[in-house]
């Protein structure tokens, strides 16, 4: 939540859908929900990709509103498949450093 811009985060297993921790959100975000909708834009975009017969990884996803950035980043832990959500008020983000901040904690990161 520290970066500038931050409305919610969240770090969630993909496979189930289920949220490790979360922090902000409110009113006018649910992380609960979005963490369970982004597990669905993951889940289609691999298979996707798989599809397509591409032998690459995603790193990362975003998707822009016209108020809001929201940052998806793919973890591999031991196994397991998780990702950090960061939703960001795009009047107040910059996309770059965030992205660059999501990076620094997926390198710090340990389960």
């Amino acid at each position: 939540m520290s970066v500038d811009g931050a409305i919610g985060a969240a770090l969630v297993d993909y496979e189930s859908g289920m949220s490790l921790g979360m922090s902000g959100g409110g009113q006018g975000l649910d992380l609960e929900v979005a963490s369970a909708g982004n597990t669905e834009v993951i889940r289609a975009k691999v298979r996707t990709l798989e599809a397509l017969r591409i032998d690459d990884s995603i790193e990362d996803i975003l998707i822009t509103l016209g108020s809001q950035y929201h940052l998806i980043r793919l973890l591999e832990r031991g196994g397991s498949r998780l990702f950090l959500y960061l939703a960001l008020d795009r009047s107040r983000a910059n996309l770059a450093l965030a992205r660059h901040s999501l990076r620094a904690i997926d390198k710090e990161l340990s389960l």
